[in-house]
């Protein structure tokens, strides 16, 4: 199975959007699960807060920049994201393809 991790906006000073974002994350995820891909959604980290296993945003984005690296792809969703813009840099770094939608990501060929 390709890997495929999904970079996305989170943080929100409102908690109906932090909730919103964290259930995109995992509804994108199902759509790729099914298709046939291993997504991984650093999103799932808002449960580990939810039980007071709380971490610096720093420890977060070095936590989701060893996972990123290990993916075959980055599925970037839309909306503004210091973490996910971060995520994107790291993946175009690695020469790990980022793409915007997942009928690019299904069309996308391994040169």
């Amino acid at each position: 199975m390709k890997t495929v991790y999904i970079a996305s906006p989170y943080s929100n000073e409102d908690s109906t959007i932090v909730s919103q974002n964290v259930t995109t994350a995992m509804n994108k995820a199902e759509e790729l699960f099914n298709m046939g891909f291993c997504p991984f959604i650093p999103l799932l980290s808002h449960y580990y807060e939810t039980f007071h296993f709380c971490r610096s945003w720093e420890d977060w984005i070095n936590y989701d920049l060893t996972w990123l690296s290990k993916c075959d792809y980055v599925l970037r969703l839309p909306g503004k994201s210091k973490g996910a813009d971060i995520e994107v840099k790291k993946a175009q770094e690695l020469n790990i393809p980022v793409l915007y939608n997942i009928e690019d990501l299904i069309n996308y060929k391994d040169d």
